[in-house]
């Protein structure tokens, strides 16, 4: 069976914990952030895990990750 490409574009944006979840940088930080308050702001810095539903698909695009 030939090897399979990983997604590139997902490789950069998913990172894989120890225990295999996927953490995700919160969205909603790119621009227009002017008229978000201060602590909306701070506690999207904060990383996330992706959802299960959503990690199933994930790890298709990631094979080695």
């Amino acid at each position: 069976m030939p090897k399979l490409k990983t997604n590139r574009s997902a490789a950069k944006r998913f990172k894989r914990t120890k225990t295999g979840k996927l953490k995700k940088r919160s969205a909603g930080r790119g621009h227009i952030l002017g008229k978000m308050s201060r602590k909306r702001k701070r506690n999207l810095r904060k990383g996330s895990y992706v959802s299960s539903a959503d990690q199933k698909k994930i790890e298709k695009i990631l094979p080695y990750k």
